[in-house]
């Protein structure tokens, strides 16, 4: 009995140094960033600054890891009410996170007052030049210069038969096998062969293999801790990216002489490298190599994930709601019948008919969320809905949480493309798959052109056999089925 007590009073003992140090740990966070600033003209937001180092990471990652991501928010709504906005400290910085559509909006659309603000890694390893990083006029320049290359009606237009002969292709070998696929992992493969014939047309295959492989590190690396130590995953990005550097550098100058051999180049044989070297301002100065290296860098990494998550997604929900299926299928059938005789294959036009695709992929990407959130940076003190944003505090803008708000969305959990019907327009700030304002996702058309030529392959000729139909979803980094979307692929005849 007295030997009971005695571990009794030990184990009392040490819950209670662990609730001193926890709170004093929490209190000097707090006061480390909010109080060290002083009396203010405005209050911060409310919330909680977490551990020193860790933040609010360890509820995050809960919340992440249980299969219910929405907790992390909801848990902000409970102690501080549903005012969003909150303080916190994640992701290695004192921030704000912003959750309502109006703020939301604010924030992404005030380009004078805020500045991207991607984590630490992200930024090192995008590049010096990159839309990561650059803002005001910098930015604006490298926006115009690039948008007609990347988005032009022609340019857009030219994309389509290649992309539409290289899913023909992948999914008559993936039927053809016999055996399961995992959807994520091909889907992967096909959007990196898209990426890369759109952005630096056709190299050897051990080029090719060698810039996969090196997207493999870089983009584990952008996800990281900054920690440049032998075997870490920051200083296998910083090799990924030097390699990238050396093969981008590479196949400019062999650009170069080609031009510099060739001025009668045509414009249906230029690729977007091509593009780049060639466009210019109102002043005649174009882009250096430094700017289209860090373009490529960004947005090849960038072009193949969304899509390929986004067709992954697309072809699940699909298969898991089948009246949807058929109407989805019924309207690419009846695009196939319209066209002429004379036309081979799909055109711009036609995709642009795609009305109920374009409410499936418009309620996959609110759906699947493929980004938790858009990040951004105070340049100065901002009032913010009558609250304090310190400069240099990043603000986290929560595009998963507006997207799964059951008071903007009934049912948020529940895949209904009919919420689009009669070609409805959401409110600002209540659907941002790709952001908004001017630093709204430079590639977003060309995604969704390569997730409706994948949907379009996909219904005319194939279905999907899910092997784990319930299978959980992991959230982190992206959302996506544990299984990687394990299916056979089954061609209708």
């Amino acid at each position: 009995m007295e030997f009971m007590m005695i571990i009794c009073s030990i184990l009392a003992v040490l819950l209670g140094v662990y609730v001193f140090v926890f709170q004093f740990l929490k209190g000097f966070n707090e006061w480390y960033y909010v109080d060290r600033l002083g009396k203010t003209q405005y209050p911060l937001p409310p919330g909680d600054m977490g551990l020193p180092f860790l933040g609010s990471l360890p509820a995050f990652l809960k919340a992440f890891r249980s299969g219910d991501p929405e907790s992390f928010v909801h848990n902000l709504f409970s102690k501080y009410g549903k005012i969003g906005i909150y303080k916190t400290y994640l992701f290695g910085s004192p921030c704000v996170i912003v959750c309502s559509p109006e703020t939301c909006r604010r924030v992404l659309t005030d380009d004078a007052r805020f500045k991207l603000g991607y984590p630490k890694a992200t930024t090192i390893l995008a590049g010096r030049t990159s839309f990561h990083n650059l803002s005001g006029s910098e930015h604006k320049r490298l926006r115009r210069l690039t948008t007609a290359p990347m988005n032009g009606h022609e340019v857009l237009s030219g994309h389509i038969d290649m992309i539409e002969g290289i899913v023909a292709t992948a999914m008559e070998e993936w039927a053809s096998t016999n055996k399961p696929v995992e959807l994520l992992t091909v889907f992967r493969r096909v959007g990196f062969e898209i990426i890369t014939k759109i952005f630096i047309s056709s190299y050897s295959e051990a080029v090719i293999s060698s810039i996969k492989n090196s997207y493999s590190d870089l983009s584990t690396g952008m996800k990281s801790q900054v920690i440049n130590l032998p075997g870490s995953a920051f200083r296998r990005g910083l090799k990924a990216r030097k390699e990238l550097i050396k093969i981008f550098q590479s196949i400019l100058e062999q650009k170069k002489e080609i031009i510099a051999n060739n001025s009668n180049q045509t414009e249906a044989k230029k690729d977007l490298m091509d593009l780049l070297l060639g466009v210019r301002d109102e002043e005649g100065r174009g882009l250096e190599e430094e700017d289209i290296i860090d373009i490529l860098i960004v947005l090849m990494l960038a072009g193949h994930e969304s899509s390929a998550h986004g067709a992954t997604w697309a072809v699940i929900y699909l298969s898991q709601h089948p009246e949807v299926l058929r109407k989805a299928k019924e309207e690419q059938v009846e695009i196939v019948k319209r066209r002429p005789s004379t036309q081979k294959g799909l055109s711009l036009d036609e995709i642009r008919q795609m009305n109920y695709l374009s409410m499936v992929i418009n309620e996959m990407l609110r759906r699947a969320s493929l980004s938790v959130s858009l990040f951004r940076e105070a340049k100065e003190d901002v009032n913010l809905n009558g609250y304090l944003i310190p400069k240099g505090w990043k603000v986290l803008v929560w595009n998963r949480s507006v997207h799964m708000d059951p008071e903007l969305y009934e049912n948020p959990k529940q895949f209904d493309p009919s919420r689009w019907d009669n070609n409805y327009k959401p409110k600002a700030g209540t659907f941002l798959p790709f952001g908004a304002g001017g630093r709204v996702c430079p590639g977003s058309d060309l995604a969704r052109i390569e997730i409706s030529v994948f949907l379009h392959c996909y219904l005319l000729n194939y279905r999907v056999e899910l092997l784990n139909p319930e299978c959980p979803v992991t959230h982190l980094p992206i959302a996506r089925p544990a299984d990687l979307g394990l299916a056979r692929v089954i061609k209708v005849t």
